[in-house]
This record gives C-alpha cells, structure tokens and sequence, in this order.
C-alpha cells in the first residue's frame, strides 16, 4: 500500500489553494472554476480554519437562495477538517473519506498543510496499482519473466 507521501508525489499539480475566511463565496467558487478544483482549504496566517467545497455551495447556497456575492466564506465552510499525515497510506485515507463522506483530504507534516488529495487521486493510485498487478500475472502466466 503506497503512503500519501509517494501519492502526492504522482500528482501533477500539487498546489494548495487556500482562501480567506472573510472572502466572499463568490471569489471562492471562480477560484475552483479558474483552477479546475473541487474544494479550497480556508486559512487565517496558514492555519486551516476550515474547507469550502463545490458541495457546500450546492447545499448551503444554492438550496438556501443565498447571494454568493454577499455570503462569506466563513458563512458556509465546514469548520471541523480532519486531514492525513504523510505516512498515513492509500487505505487509511479511502476509510476516513467513505466513513465520513469526504473528497478532499489536507495533508499536514508538522502541522504544516504539505498538500491535499482528493478522492480521485487515490482511485487513479489505485487503479494504477492494480494494472501493475495485472501485468505482472500476465507475464507470470505466459512464462516470462517480469
């Protein structure tokens, strides 16, 4: 099982992008649209206050006829983050997320945000896994070796 370490570094872009808590929803949502993410970490001086996603617009924006003009993000951001570690591995992440519905995971080193993960990058980990193991039995099965 790789470690989140090893999957972050598989990851073509590893920027963080993070957001003020007193930025209108707005900003936030064309911020995920111009980068082509799903959720951004909220921070005061680098410390995660809490994480604004795609998901808490639909629901909490949307659904409520809010202006996203005039809400702010501390309005509708889930406070309570939970994150991983860099030696924490591919499973150990999968069961967080599916035990508590998440997609978007932080990863702290130190207490310092290294990066984040999303639930797509640890079924593409996984995927890749399992080509490989796929290979490798196919070259098993026909006499060569790998």
């Amino acid at each position: 099982m790789k470690t989140v370490a090893q999957i972050l570094k598989t990851k073509q872009n590893q920027t963080v992008y993070t957001i003020a808590p007193d930025a209108k929803v707005f900003d936030a949502i064309k911020m995920m649209s111009d980068k082509s993410v799903g959720a951004l970490l909220v921070t005061v001086q680098g410390k995660i206050v809490g994480i604004v996603t795609e998901r808490d617009y639909a629901r909490k924006m949307i659904l409520k006829g809010r202006s996203s003009t005039d809400t702010s993000v501390s309005d509708i951001m889930t406070s309570s983050v939970m994150y991983v570690r860099l030696d924490d591995t591919n499973e150990q992440c999968m069961a967080l997320m599916t035990e508590n519905r998440l997609r978007h995971l932080p990863i702290l080193d130190d207490d310092k945000l290294v990066g984040i993960i999303s639930i797509g990058d640890l079924v593409k980990d996984i995927i890749s896994e399992q080509q490989f193991i796929i290979q490798q039995l196919e070259h098993y099965i026909m006499g060569h070796p790998a």
